[in-house]
């Protein structure tokens, strides 16, 4: 569930099998809610036609680091996607193949063994073994780093190497998603050299960054630009790169993106501002594209110490929410309300299951007079409620004013609090930067194909509980689920988790819509989902025309 990763919003992701519907539902047209655009999800542009000398592309705002182990939202794991590889790779239709491990074997539920690839060099030259992999996997669960990803590896009692091209990851309990994981920023492999020689500056504008993807770390400029350069000596045919040098520029200001797209200055980018949709369609300067996505955006309740730790004051404001109007205003009327926090797209890794473990759940109710007397029952009226906002993108400030108004309509005093772009990222990955706040709006999205991985966050203690909510419940049954391998089964528990959710609303869902991307007319060839975030995305883009 990793949430913001800043949001432009996080949208649906675990998207879909190859034939599944994804957010809303398809990979057919789709009629948005309240009336938007009719939209088409694909998880693939058209294929590059030849390739490339360089192409820019434009980031809604500078990466924070390019350390994989602190990478923790669009902008660095949209760079890092070209640069670093995990064990296991997610493809753009959400399947979990292999990577930089040829396989994985559970010989026991307690113990996985990953046979590494042969042969695969780092940006340096050196080749990968067994000892990078221990490194870097041991780097994730040193307290020292700090890594957002650190509770993945919650039930790791040790990482060893087992063979010059063999790891073993042996467990204290089953934990079937941190096999999952290691196709997501948990089992990025780094040189051990590297992070030995860089210290406290790998990940930043003087440190370097040496992984084995398809482009390597060329330049970071603080303020200006990242740039990456084709690796030689690529593992994957499949995905060597079609162009030589990929420009990364960091617009922050909407209306300025969308002019670099139209104006050519940035040939494509990800997290395309809604509001810019319709400009960008008719400008004719290149497409907007939709993809698979497994996020949802929703409200986050921070602090359960304040009006919002009464269940009643939640489902009121629940209720009190419009969610159709959001999306027109928010969303350029291309979504669908969320049933659930997790999304129907989060439900890719048992599709067959999807029709009843989600389509069945009932739509959001928006009824003001019941959320009216849920506050007076409650006590809360006239309560403040703070709500973080940011100027970070266009969709977070019409969200933060529709829920003002919602729920100074229902009798509480939502207090909107503008925080910067950057402080408003560190609210996902910073306890204190949460000080004073009782709701964020934020997107829950999965890495994976499995939606067990977006229920773990709500788990007690865990990083990604961002509130500290608890209930033994959920625990219990999260660890149920953790247990079962069968990925049908599993489902079925998760969607135990889900209804508990659902009762307590710790998450309030909003809306779901599909990834977007904008491709300029000189390229093509690039995924269009939410699956970028980890798969080699640039390695694919080429020349629109021979």
């Amino acid at each position: 569930m990793r949430m913001s990763r800043t949001i432009a919003l996080l949208v649906c992701t675990a998207a879909l099998a190859a034939t599944t519907g994804a957010c809303s539902g398809a990979t057919t047209p789709r009629h948005a809610a309240g009336g938007g655009a009719d939209f088409k999800v694909t998880p693939l542009s058209p294929p590059a036609q030849g390739p490339l000398k360089s192409f820019t592309w434009s980031l809604y705002a500078e990466p924070y680091t390019l350390d994989y182990a602190l990478a923790y939202d669009y902008p660095p794991n949209t760079v890092l996607a070209n640069v670093c590889e995990q064990l296991l790779r997610v493809t753009p239709d959400m399947r979990i193949e292999p990577g930089l491990a040829v396989k994985y074997d559970r010989p026991d539920p307690r113990t996985l063994v990953y046979t590494l690839r042969p042969g695969v060099k780092f940006h340096d030259g050196t080749t990968m073994t067994a000892d990078d992999v221990v490194a870097s996997l041991a780097r994730q669960m040193d307290p020292k780093t700090g890594s957002p990803w650190g509770s993945a590896f919650k039930y790791v009692d040790a990482v060893e190497k087992t063979g010059p091209l063999e790891v073993t990851l042996r467990l204290s309990k089953p934990d079937v998603l941190l096999n999952e994981l290691m196709a997501a920023s948990p089992g990025t492999i780094e040189s051990a050299a590297t992070l030995a020689a860089a210290g406290k500056d790998y990940g930043t504008p003087k440190g370097k960054v040496n992984c084995t993807g398809p482009y390597a770390l060329d330049t970071w400029t603080q303020g200006a630009e990242i740039t990456l350069k084709k690796h030689g000596a690529y593992w994957d045919p499949k995905l060597a790169p079609k162009t030589d040098t990929v420009r990364f520029t960091f617009i922050e200001d909407p209306a300025a993106r969308t002019n670099a797209f139209l104006s050519g200055t940035a040939d494509g980018g990800y997290m395309v501002a809604p509001a810019s949709i319709g400009q960008l369609r008719s400008g004719g300067k290149g497409t907007v594209l939709f993809g698979p996505n497994t996020a949802a955006s929703n409200l986050a309740v921070l602090d359960f110490r304040g009006p919002l730790g009464n269940l009643k004051v939640r489902k009121a404001l629940s209720l009190a929410l419009d969610r159709k109007n959001i999306i027109k205003a928010a969303a350029g009327g291309i979504g669908v309300p969320a049933k659930a926090p997790a999304a129907r797209g989060a439900w890719a890794l048992a599709p067959e299951k999807t029709a009843a473990l989600y389509d069945t759940l009932p739509e959001p109710v928006h009824d003001v007079a019941a959320a009216k007397k849920l506050v007076q029952e409650s006590g809360a009226t006239g309560r403040r409620i703070t709500l973080a906002t940011s100027t970070l993108a266009p969709e977070i400030s019409v969200v933060a004013n529709a829920v003002q108004a919602a729920g100074r309509e229902i009798g509480l005093d939502v207090e909107l609090k503008s925080v910067p772009p950057e402080a408003y990222s560190s609210i996902f990955v910073d306890p204190e930067a949460r000080a004073g706040l009782d709701l964020v709006i934020t997107n829950g999205y999965d890495n994976t194909p499995d939606p067990l991985e977006f229920y773990q966050y709500l788990r007690t203690g865990d990083f990604g509980n961002y509130g500290n909510w608890s209930d033994s419940e959920f625990d219990i049954a999260f660890d149920r689920a953790n247990a079962e391998p069968d990925p049908a089964v599993r489902a079925e528990r998760t969607a135990v988790l889900q209804g508990i959710a659902m009762r307590e609303l710790p998450v309030i869902p909003l809306y779901e819509a599909p990834y977007m991307v904008f491709l300029g007319k000189r390229v093509t060839g690039a995924p269009t989902g939410i699956a970028q975030l980890y798969y080699p995305w640039a390695a694919t883009i080429g020349a629109a025309a021979r």
